[in-house]
């Protein structure tokens, strides 16, 4: 198939016309090549849904802040607090912490 039989080709003719190489170099520019592409574009979708969640474990977490803080503004549920997380006692007091067998790290468990 020489030059001239390949130029009567319909397909040939369509796709040498200038308006479809023009298009066809856009596309492959803004697809690929453009600040603006369309694999910047995915990238950044990307990041914006995992920025959503993020979003939305930290507004689950600052309601969560904000329940205890509401709880902890009563001064007996305070001196709970205390004690259960930092052990603090009373002058005179004696505190004992019991620890079951499952709880505990051994060789065994690790």
């Amino acid at each position: 198939m020489g030059w001239k039989a390949l130029k009567k080709k319909k397909w040939f003719k369509v796709m040498t016309n200038m308006y479809v190489l023009v298009l066809t170099i856009f596309v492959i520019w803004m697809t690929f090549f453009d600040t603006n592409s369309l694999l910047i574009h995915l990238e950044l979708r990307k990041e914006i849904k995992k920025l959503e969640k993020q979003k939305q474990f930290l507004t689950g977490e600052i309601a969560k802040d904000k329940e205890i803080l509401e709880k902890l503004s009563d001064s007996n549920e305070l001196e709970k607090y205390a004690r259960e997380k930092y052990y603090m006692k009373k002058d005179g007091e004696e505190i004992f912490l019991i620890e079951y067998e499952d709880s505990l790290k051994t060789k065994k468990n690790e």
